[in-house]
């Protein structure tokens, strides 16, 4: 007997087993037919700058020491222009009729243009409104009318196991339609702390991202935002942020451009059941707090080491994964009552929650006015020095915050939020301690000379360069 041959004896045994009990599988003509035409491509373009003979380096200048050790004893890539145009493709979703549309943060990231295509062949440039790294949520706009726009779903009311429909522009290839089940709800993936992702076999390959997740009544469920794979294209797993966490953070992006985030300021762990069993849980739940900010809001509330976060804000915490989500997504500044478990007992507590700090900094920068007599500097830049507190928090001694990047004309990939540790030129490295002796270290500098800054931005520092202008002040 022929492998062929089984394959087909199978198929139709399973189809007259299906037919038997009354099942037909699942027909998904009308849902693509409906719904399809709310979905667009994406297409975006990105200017790289910098010297592409050594492109391990790209922002190493030729007027840089490094530059000629590298010229000497590091092959060259020779006949590679000094800009060249990064482009990469997408997808996304219409969600009002007015040209407002869901993608992935990770789709428009850096991009210089953005390109919408409606499946009509229409073609649309699109501004950002807004984009939330954390989410991977990015909420884009172009200018049209009477568009067709999709329906939302509640995902809190997907089962595992029921058919799902994915469309997007995988490789590039527009309009494609994939389908499969939901294969899990609530998934915690390494370093994506504030999305319960939608777990998927639906076939999701590059081009998909920011594609809509539909059920079987036509309504989005999801935004297809990444896949696990060890070959780089499908492997079965997909993963997709539940649309009810994405619309909550396109609201706050439409709102004010930004997302705001609570915290408490504690560190937690998994509670096993060797742990409940430890402290006369019942079993296991809830957000084992290792160690608590001291001053910060939990340490404020009466949080103390040794305590399992059982509830916040009325919400269940089932697991230690549930707490950032549930206290990301609570407004700063809110009381909020939680309840622990202490030494063999519940007790109700009350946290008045905290903001993320680089959140915090992100919002100094985009809320800072910019009146005209507020001068940049030669670079372009206007800075203000951090409070006490603020350098309690960030760890650190010393250090400049970035309100406003002005005439940047590309010389730079400084952006408001950023917090200027050093000055580093021709091998010195000054520390940056008010505004006063950053402008005056600057001042020192010839005008066409290229600086480099140590910088933080969230939790990780940087060095970045900023090529010098004679004509800049």
């Amino acid at each position: 007997m022929s492998i062929r041959y089984l394959f087909v004896t199978l198929l139709s045994l399973f189809a007259l087993n299906a037919a038997a009990q009354g099942r037909e599988l699942p027909d998904f003509t009308e849902l693509a037919d409906k719904h399809g035409p709310a979905v667009v491509n994406v297409s975006t373009t990105q200017t790289i700058r910098g010297n592409r003979a050594f492109p391990q380096f790209p922002d190493l200048d030729e007027d840089d020491p490094m530059y000629e050790f590298f010229k000497r004893f590091i092959p060259r890539q020779p006949g590679m222009p000094r800009e060249f145009q990064n482009k990469s493709l997408g997808s996304g979703f219409i969600i009002s009729p007015d040209g407002y549309i869901l993608t992935n943060a990770h789709v428009v990231d850096s991009a210089d243009e953005i390109l919408v295509k409606l499946t009509d062949k229409r073609e649309f440039k699109a501004k950002v409104i807004g984009a939330d790294k954390r989410t991977d949520v990015a909420l884009i706009k172009i200018e049209a009318s009477g568009l067709p726009a999709v329906k939302l779903g509640d995902p809190a009311k997907l089962r595992v196991g029921e058919w799902v429909v994915a469309i997007g522009s995988p490789f590039g290839f527009e309009s494609s339609v994939t389908a499969g089940i939901v294969s899990a709800k609530g998934r915690s993936l390494p370093q994506e702390n504030y999305v319960p992702f939608i777990q998927t076999d639906v076939a999701i390959n590059p081009g998909n991202s920011g594609g809509p997740l539909f059920n079987m009544k036509g309504e989005v469920v999801g935004i297809n935002s990444q896949i696990y794979s060890r070959t780089g294209g499908y492997m079965g797993l997909a993963f997709a942020i539940p649309i009810d966490v994405a619309m909550e953070v396109q609201g706050q992006l439409r709102a004010s451009g930004r997302v705001s985030r609570g915290r408490i300021g504690v560190v937690i762990q998994e509670v096993t059941k060797e742990l409940a069993d430890s402290f006369g849980l019942a079993k296991p739940a809830g957000a084992l707090v290792n160690s608590v900010e001291k001053g910060g809001p939990a340490d404020k509330g009466g949080i103390e080491d040794g305590d399992i976060i059982l509830k916040f804000d009325g919400k269940t915490v089932n697991a230690s994964a549930d707490l950032p989500r549930i206290v990301g997504a609570t407004r700063p500044g809110s009381k909020v009552p939680l309840q622990v478990w202490r030494k063999g007992a519940a007790r109700d507590l009350t946290v008045t929650v905290g903001e993320i700090l680089e959140d915090k900094m992100a919002q100094r920068g985009q809320k800072r006015a910019k009146p005209a007599e507020v001068a940049a500097n030669r670079l372009g830049l206007i800075l203000s020095e951090l409070s006490s507190e603020q350098k309690r928090e960030l760890k650190i001694v010393h250090g400049l915050l970035v309100e406003d990047v002005r005439g940047n004309n590309g010389r730079t990939d400084l952006r408001p939020g950023d917090i200027i540790l050093a000055v580093v030129h021709k091998g010195s490295n000054t520390e940056a301690k008010s505004v006063d002796q950053f402008n005056r270290l600057l001042s020192q500098f010839d005008k066409s000379a290229t600086i480099t800054l140590l910088v933080k931005r969230g939790e990780q520092q940087t060095y970045i360069t900023i090529k010098g202008n004679g004509d800049s002040k």
